[in-house]
């Protein structure tokens, strides 16, 4: 029968103070160095170019940054992105719930609204919603079949707002479907087992034991779908919502200042982009809690 032995570690590796292996960095050789210096060769003449081209009109960039109308456009693309990811979040769990259920019914809805909105390009739906009025004048509540009980015409009701909302959040909804069933998947079966176990309910399972375990792999692919949402939202503008791009267009329109005004919608775009990366990263470090490589603890050091 073989026994099992472990090797010693040399008493000096759990002194205080001694640096663990796992936190030593690499030594900046020739290669690095080589590297270093081609990305500056780079970066320099794209700098200069920034800089030094009069093209630009940063003069112009600078009187139109702050202007009311570029930060009512910016506060729509804003408010845009946040009810956006709401509704698509909202629609994503349920239907990723519906996906991985054994209704069948309900397996096959999911998966029919899957193919209906994730086949389709964004500036097709947006289109389609805010034309819907041609395919249906009217909009009524009531019984079917039965003389509606109000009734109101679609073109009031559907708004450019309503109709971008719509289209942008029923196109979140299918990609969040996705990310939130690979994420509940993800999740140990045993661990409903043992919230059952301990009489849980499914509900009180679902939002104590499987989802905040499933955050951590829903957390970065849902980061990149607000970045992408953000600025998916430039999108609307060919259905005369006044986002950041649309106001941008009506002031280049007027002053023929194509390149400044452009510039100010990417610096912009750039801000709203740097603060939904900076939200991202502290999620994914607080829902990675735990699973992150722990320094050497000193209670493994051999007793003296």
């Amino acid at each position: 029968m073989l026994k099992a032995t472990t090797m010693p570690l040399p008493a000096a590796a759990f002194q205080p103070g001694v640096d663990d292996v796992a936190h030593a960095h690499h030594r900046p050789g020739p290669l690095r160095w080589l590297a270093t210096i081609l990305l500056a060769l780079v970066a320099l003449p794209i700098a200069t170019f920034l800089v030094t081209n009069t093209r630009f009109e940063w003069p112009v960039v600078a009187k139109y940054l702050f202007a009311p109308s570029i930060l009512r456009g910016l506060s729509m693309t804003l408010t845009l992105t946040v009810i956006g990811m709401v509704i698509g979040s909202v629609i994503g769990t349920v239907a990723a719930l519906a996906l991985l259920s054994d209704f069948k019914p309900c397996r096959w809805a999911a998966q029919a609204y899957l193919w209906v909105f994730r086949g389709t390009p964004l500036l097709i739906q947006l289109i389609f919603w805010y034309n819907l009025a041609y395919l249906v004048p009217n909009v009524s509540i009531g019984v079917p079949f039965v003389a509606p009980i109000a009734h109101w015409s679609t073109n009031e009701v559907i708004t450019p707002f309503l109709a971008a909302l719509l289209g942008l959040g029923l196109a979140e909804g299918a990609y969040m479907t996705e990310i939130v069933r690979a994420g509940l998947l993800s999740v140990d079966a045993r661990q409903h087992d043992a919230a059952k176990a301990i009489g849980m309910t499914p509900v009180q399972s679902f939002f104590r034991i499987v989802l905040p375990q499933a955050m951590r792999f829903i957390i970065p692919p849902t980061g990149n779908q607000v970045i992408s949402m953000a600025k998916a939202t430039a999108l609307v503008s060919v259905i005369a919502m006044k986002d950041l791009l649309l106001s941008v267009q009506l002031i280049y329109n007027r002053t023929f200042e194509v390149v400044p005004l452009l510039m100010v919608a990417v610096l912009w775009y750039l801000a709203v982009i740097t603060l939904l990366y900076a939200a991202q990263s502290r999620l994914e470090h607080h829902y990675s809690r735990g699973h992150r490589r722990a320094p050497a603890q000193a209670a493994e050091a051999p007793a003296t």
